[in-house]
């Protein structure tokens, strides 16, 4: 593999470290070559690492346009790669006249570049924003420049992420704590905790905020001191501020710095304070060295620190709010050690040079695959489903079909209906149209090839005809546009209205190539419709090959929670109902008694929040004893990592339960619906009580009977491990739909 890679050759911080360390690496397996259009201190150190570097210098843009064409031409390269505004500037001009692909490495905000410079940001701002709307593929670096990209009208599917990585070797400090304190200026003693950053002092930094956060640290917890390594146009300011506050005595700038391992190994919590951030190398360093961490919520941060997990969080500017986590820390050395190891863990398995250079070489390869793919056909498939309302089960079953389709090919255009199209092009990286915009999604529809009606209970008439009847329309749509039809992995009825199985019949039997059923119930209700003609193919839902979260994280939910992650918990699922208010006290008192009887803290779980929470409500505004709500259970992931921790469940929602059953949980279902009893009677369940048939008698006996089945792994799990076996024919229906082995 042949790449060119462009850039200014002006660069440093975190860019030139990414460039540098990247290319290095990339040499060892590929044949690299970078441009740069001026000579200095980045090109020379590319030099010495053993990076072919050529300069193309001159201001002269059509001189240099004609001769890098050529360049490439006769170089036989396969890939050019940008970076920066100069670099993205010639990529884009030289996309059309080479005919290769360009891809560009999108390293920080590319609105907040030429901050304080007006006219630098007029004319290289304005034409790196063009050139990235016409370059082909962007890489972020990191999961939050890539939200950013997307949230800016970027397309998803030519976007990719990759992380600053780093050298875990283990390093030796070439100095020890005291001398290495002590040279930097900082009176330090054997218990002192010293906050250190690492940053160039600049506005976007904010280094203002942690000197005022210090300052407020400092008078509750006077053990604290500040170490500050870094220069720029800010430190006289910063400078005079330390006086200002007060805490001269306590606070150290060390200018720029070389000996990084000597510093981290001295100081005792690092820091950051950003406005603006994509994936700064100070974490990841600081990460290395096993340190604890306070940071700002902004950019990339979030996807390495994690509050309470990995590190704490405060808002940017918020000086309070840093004080606080500061002197948590400084109180407690048991939890900075904890954060520190947790932090370790994380970076060395997910943010290493190899993990880097293989994550590369795969977006390398995934776009000389694509450009292979033949132009101008019919590509691509479009899912339909109740996605975008904030219902965990809905989003569980829209994750399920998006990663196994991308199992399928994972070049594959994938398009999704939701109620919300920004938020699930976020969260799933697919693109997305609002789900009643009927001209767009039609549009689309004539250039795809495969429809799929996905996952739940669409084909129903209780809680809505007109949701029936648009999934109807939309199955007819496609089908007349050319595409072929699936329903995957979905639930059938209760359709009650005689008109409406009409309706519904007519279309299916006429419109639809392969129905993949999530229970027998299901395929029991077509029959009596009378469809006969599709496929019908019995498989599971597709939310049971979702994972758990690891460990660590939900450990790290359930203490930001206030909860022991080692505790005894039940958790309860509920669902405002047609005959549910009457039942609250019922939930209620069954809750009392389970923690009375059996040692198990309540703890409320919403699948749906903007509904559930009311319920819940209802039900703990009449407890007497302990309880807990988690109102915000996070990612499909993270929520069944959350109920991977529950002694046993009850629930009203089908997704609660399957969550639970996927993880071993012993469970009771209360029935509003024959979805409910038949997922259960599915996977060989039988502890499930009619709402209109509830009574605390009946409710308390279910629930010491899911009790004494803790423990017994065999029986709880073997029925979902037939339906993970069985969940693989709504794959497989798409695969043969859309031509694939």
């Amino acid at each position: 593999m042949k790449v060119i890679h462009l850039i200014s050759g002006g660069d440093s911080g975190g860019a030139k470290t990414h460039v540098h360390s990247l290319l290095h690496s990339l040499s060892r397996v590929a044949e690299v070559t970078m441009v740069c259009f001026m000579d200095g201190p980045f090109a020379q150190e590319a030099r010495a690492l053993g990076i072919r570097t050529e300069i193309f210098p001159g201001h002269n843009l059509a001189a240099t346009y004609y001769k890098l064409k050529r360049f490439i031409r006769e170089g036989g390269y396969q890939i050019i790669h940008c970076h920066g505004a100069r670099g993205n500037m010639m990529g884009a001009l030289l996309r059309r006249s080479t005919g290769l692909p360009v891809v560009t490495t999108v390293h920080s905000d590319y609105r907040l570049d030429y901050l304080g410079r007006p006219l630098a940001r007029l004319f290289y701002g304005t034409t790196n924003t063009l050139a990235l709307r016409l370059i082909d593929y962007r890489i972020g670096v990191s999961d939050a420049m890539t939200d950013l990209l997307i949230s800016r009208g970027f397309a998803p599917d030519k976007l990719f992420t990759i992380y600053n990585g780093i050298d875990f070797t283990p390093r030796t400090a070439a100095r020890g704590r005291a001398e290495y304190l002590a040279d930097m200026g900082l009176e330090a003693g054997e218990d002192s905790v010293v906050v250190g950053i690492t940053a160039r002092l600049n506005p976007v930094k904010d280094v203002a905020t942690l000197i005022r956060g210090f300052a407020k640290a400092y008078q509750s917890a006077p053990q604290l001191r500040l170490l500050i390594a870094g220069d720029g146009e800010e430190r006289a300011r910063l400078e005079e501020l330390v006086r200002e506050l007060g805490v001269e005595g306590q606070t150290a700038f060390t200018g720029w710095i070389n000996d990084t391992d000597s510093f981290y190994h001295a100081i005792d919590i690092n820091s950051l304070t950003s406005l603006s951030e994509t994936f700064p190398y100070s974490l990841t360093e600081g990460a290395r060295a096993g340190l604890p961490t306070v940071a700002s919520r902004v950019g990339g941060v979030p996807y390495l620190i994690e509050d309470g997990v990995t590190g704490l969080l405060f808002e940017a500017r918020d000086a309070d709010g840093l004080a606080r986590q500061l002197v948590t820390l400084a109180r407690d050395a048991g939890l900075r050690r904890h954060l520190g190891q947790r932090l370790e863990q994380k970076a060395r398995e997910e943010f290493s040079l190899e993990s880097t250079l293989r994550r590369q070489m795969a977006i390398y390869e995934t776009i000389l695959r694509r450009r292979a793919r033949s132009a101008g056909r019919r590509d691509g498939v479009l899912v339909c489903g109740a996605y975008g309302r904030g219902n965990a089960g809905d989003d569980a079953i829209l994750e399920a079909i998006v990663t196994e389709l991308r199992g399928l090919d994972p070049d594959l255009p994938l398009w999704v209906l939701s109620r919300s199209p920004k938020s699930t092009r976020l969260t799933y990286r697919v693109n997305a149209l609002y789900t009643f915009n009927v001209p767009r999604f039609l549009w689309r529809m004539r250039r795809i090839r495969l429809y799929i009606n996905g996952g739940g209970s669409l084909m129903q008439d209780v809680t809505s005809h007109r949701s029936l009847w648009f999934y109807l329309f939309t199955i007819s749509a496609a089908k007349i546009l050319g595409n072929k039809v699936l329903m995957y992995g979905c639930g059938i009825g209760p359709i009650h209205s005689p008109r409406n199985r009409r309706r519904a019949a007519k279309v299916l039997q006429k419109r639809v190539d392969i129905i993949t059923l999530r229970d027998t119930h299901s395929s029991q209700e077509l029959k009596g419709m009378g469809v006969d003609r599709p496929e019908l193919v019995l498989s599971a839902d597709p939310t049971v090959i979702l994972p758990a979260a690891p460990d660590p994280v939900t450990d790290g939910i359930l203490e930001r929670e206030g909860l022991d992650p080692h505790g005894r918990y039940i958790g309860f699922t509920l669902r405002p109902w047609p005959g549910f208010s009457e039942c609250a006290a019922i939930f209620a008192a069954c809750a009392d008694y389970a923690r009375e009887r059996h040692g198990l803290v309540p703890v409320f779980l919403p699948i749906e929040r903007r509904l559930d929470l009311g319920a819940i409500r209802q039900v703990t505004e009449q407890m007497r004893g302990e309880y807990h709500v988690i109102e915000q259970t996070g990612s499909s992931a993270r929520t069944i990592g959350l109920f991977a921790r529950m002694q046993a469940v009850v629930s009203m929602r089908l997704h609660a339960l399957v969550f639970a059953a996927s993880q071993g949980v012993p469970l009771v279902g209360v029935v509003y619906d024959q979805k409910i009893s038949s997922f259960l009677s599915y996977i060989g369940q039988d502890l499930y009580l009619a709402l209109e048939e509830l009574t605390e008698e009946k409710l308390k006996g279910q629930i010491d009977l899911a009790c004494r089945r803790i423990g017994d792994e065999i029986f709880l799990t073997q029925g979902v491990d037939r339906l993970r076996q069985v969940e693989g024919r709504n794959a497989a229906a798409a695969a043969r739909l859309l031509g694939l082995d």
